[in-house]
């Protein structure tokens, strides 16, 4: 072996027992004749690097020479900071043993459990550890929280929030380690009281600054989504506090005496329970390294630990945050920071990372960032982390030519239950990106977006940018933008900015926002300045509003064609755009359709729901009156952006005649877009004049949709007020 000049790093300390990760098993791979073989184990040591003898990741990195394999024993690799690989670590493969599970971990169990007179348990944290996160036996853990508070009484202002007394929150033993949690529209944000003065309360800064308006520097110019804007509705709810430690399965940090006390699940032992905490951030850096492979790893309690600290999470888009007290005024979120990842690659060349899994996470995944190229992302998993799945490239429009991300690649990865704490995040994120490939993914049970490529809203740095000939290709998208996380404003896909050459294409997206109150809840979302993109042979079903949306008059020559999908859209907005040739308003897909929707994800063929068929669409709708342009066949139009709506006065209804008596097993009602329909029975009857009607009473808001399994028989359906207002629909569907 040549002479290293480099020093070298500290080997990492002791063995932590964790769950083992379950890999996909690899094939046994050769280094290059004359290369090395290097082997290290988690409890390994020294420079021999032998089957005996193993080294530490660290000893067995500072060993390696270009072209030398690193293999990884079986076990957890207890990290008490990260494994740096830079350009003089470049050359190297790092893989799982055959059969082997390595798992690189950057948690802290927590010992001594006692238990308390209350059913719960209380252990003591080591100096140095504040626990965000707690994971026990493998389940995350809830950090303690209370119920939602209204703008009437948390009312938000650039200072701080009233609601102290009414919340109860002034009689908490502790309630500076408490945290307000809010959202609004897409953001997120995450601010540590620090003071409580009779009702009112002051949070940590520069958080609350941050998270307020009058920065002039939170996001566009035109942004009206800050805590203390017009569309703030309240808080969604007040967490880590003693008092509000009621629910098993929660948890909460008192900073004062260092413990954190738990309250267990049905079954659970803490004596003998394995609880871990995340500590570690960053667990594995390539930092211009070039021509690494990274396979059959894991990657588990890599903490995020801005969130923590006086700067809090002041979320502005996609899981990005913007810090500190001062700094460059800029609209376009130039200056925003990504969320701590446990692995990053920063400009890295030909960087490899294949058959990994990201678990159990208190930030995001991966980020490949600072103009990495050429480098491939592939066949891994995440699944509960905290922050977002995947974040490619930066938000820089035009940086200097060596940090340009180009050519890189995310594919064959399945995302699920990410954002779990932090649910602005979206499953795979690029900036502003060059000739990106995001193919083949799946992506599932995701708060906000699925896909969010480009940057810059309606600033001019958006138009003229290195953003071009991206690929969003075979992705599955399904149950994204949950409705209970309350995150608007978003899709399936989404971009931003001028992308010319990027194409859309083959991706199968089902239920997004499904089931929500607004009407913003996309498929295919090309947002503010997204120019220059063709969506072509998506399938699309189950939408909270449209498949396709491009509402910006400056978001240009965009092309929809060759699409399938259950609802309809209006035109693209924005010079040259067009849209021909879609299949739209199905009620069932073809075997077209199918066929291109079970080869999207990474592990097809995959499942299609197929759409139910709708009764609805050959009937006659009537409604008690109308205000002459919106007509009651509005609602069986096959089309969700489309409204009906009565005048208001008492017992208002819309209805349909099916034409004969049917079986009618199911009825989806979905509201209105800009109105709702409120308390109402939806009545299934055979008789014209409704004596023998089966009626259920729906209490509060429709949904998009309200979902009312029927199984009767009937020929009229209608949709009638319980009180006085406007019966407005967008939808109303009868399946057999």
């Amino acid at each position: 072996m040549s002479p290293r000049t480099r020093t070298l790093r500290s080997a990492a300390a002791a063995f932590l027992v964790a769950a083992a990760v379950a890999l996909v098993p690899l094939p046994a791979a050769q280094a290059a004749p004359g290369a090395k073989v290097l082997h290290a184990a988690p409890h390994g040591s020294g420079t021999s690097c032998t089957v005996g003898h193993p080294c530490s990741p660290e000893g067995a990195r500072d060993a390696a020479d270009s072209g030398d394999r690193i293999q990884l024993a079986d076990g957890t690799y207890r990290l008490n900071k990260p494994l740096t690989l830079d350009a003089d670590d470049s050359g190297v493969t790092w893989a799982a043993e055959r059969g082997a599970h390595p798992v690189f971990s950057g948690g802290r169990a927590l010992t001594g459990w006692s238990a308390n007179a209350d059913g719960t348990w209380s252990a003591d944290v080591p100096d140095g550890v504040t626990p965000r996160q707690l994971f026990v036996d493998g389940v995350r853990a809830v950090r303690a929280r209370g119920e939602a508070c209204a703008a009437s009484v948390c009312d938000a202002t650039t200072t701080g929030m009233s609601g102290a007394e009414k919340t109860g929150i002034a009689t908490w033993a502790r309630p500076t380690d408490a945290e307000a949690v809010i959202r609004v529209r897409w953001r997120n944000y995450h601010c540590r009281i620090t003071g409580v003065s009779g009702d009112n309360l002051t949070f940590a800064q520069p958080c609350w600054a941050n998270s307020a308006s009058g920065t002039n520097r939170t996001g566009p110019a035109w942004d009206s989504t800050a805590v203390d804007s017009t569309r703030y509705s309240g808080v969604a709810y007040f967490e880590n506090a003693r008092e509000l430690l009621d629910q098993p399965g929660e948890f909460v940090w008192d900073s004062a005496a260092r413990t954190v006390t738990y309250l267990p699940r049905k079954g659970e032992n803490m004596r003998r329970a394995h609880a871990v905490t995340p500590v570690t951030e960053n667990l594995l850096v390539l930092d211009g390294a070039h021509d690494v492979r990274v396979t059959g790893i894991g990657f588990v309690y890599a903490a995020y630990q801005q969130p923590s600290t006086d700067e809090g999470y002041a979320g502005m888009q996609a899981g990005l945050t913007l810090t500190g007290a001062t700094g460059p005024v800029d609209h376009a979120g130039r200056y925003y920071t990504k969320p701590a990842a446990a692995l990053t690659v920063r400009a890295g060349r030909h960087i490899t990372v294949d058959h990994a899994e990201f678990t159990h996470l208190g930030g995001a995944g991966a980020v490949l960032e600072q103009g990495t190229q050429d480098s491939t992302l592939t066949r891994s998993r995440f699944t509960d982390l905290s922050s977002g799945g995947v974040y490619v490239g930066d938000t820089e429009p035009v940086p200097a030519p060596e940090r340009v991300g180009t050519r890189n690649t995310v594919s064959y990865n399945t995302v699920r239950r990410t954002g779990v704490e932090y649910t602005d995040s979206v499953g795979i994120w690029a900036g502003y990106e060059a000739a990106t490939v995001i193919d083949h993914n799946s992506l599932d049970d995701l708060p906000y977006s699925g896909i969010s490529v480009g940057w810059g809203w309606n600033q001019p740095e958006a138009k003229q940018s290195v953003l071009r000939d991206n690929r969003i290709t075979g992705n599955r998208i399904t149950n994204v933008m949950r409705v209970a996380y309350a995150q608007h404003d978003g899709g399936a896909i989404y971009t931003q900015g001028a992308q010319p050459g990027t194409v859309v294409s083959g991706n199968y997206i089902n239920r997004s926002a499904y089931g929500n109150t607004e009407r913003d809840g996309n498929g295919i979302y090309l947002d503010e300045q997204s120019s220059h993109i063709t969506v072509t042979g998506n399938v699309l079903t189950r939408l909270g509003y449209k498949w396709v949306s491009n509402w910006a008059d400056y978001g240009i020559d965009n092309h929809a064609t060759g699409n399938w999908t259950d609802t309809d859209a209006p035109a693209l907005a924005g010079t040259g755009s067009t849209m021909a040739d879609n299949h739209t308003e199905l009620d069932r897909l073809p075997a077209e359709a199918i066929e291109v929707a079970a080869a999207a994800g990474a592990d097809g063929p995959g499942r299609v729901e197929q759409l139910r068929p709708d009764l609805a669409r050959a009937g006659t709708a009537t409604q008690s009156s109308t205000d002459g342009t919106a007509t009651a066949a509005y609602a069986t139009d096959g089309d969700t952006s489309t409204d009906t709506r009565t005048l208001a006065e008492p017992g208002a209804w819309w209805q349909v005649d099916l034409g004969a008596a049917r079986h009618v097993g199911q009825v989806e009602v979905w509201n209105n877009t800009s109105m709702t329909t409120t308390d109402f029975d939806v009545q299934l009857a055979r008789s014209a004049d409704f004596s023998d009607a089966t009626t259920t009473h729906v209490t509060g808001k429709a949904l998009r949709p309200t979902l009312l399994d029927t199984d009767t028989e009937a020929r009229y359906v209608r949709i009638k007020l319980t009180g006085t207002g406007r019966v407005a629909l967008a939808h109303v569907l009868v399946h057999p």
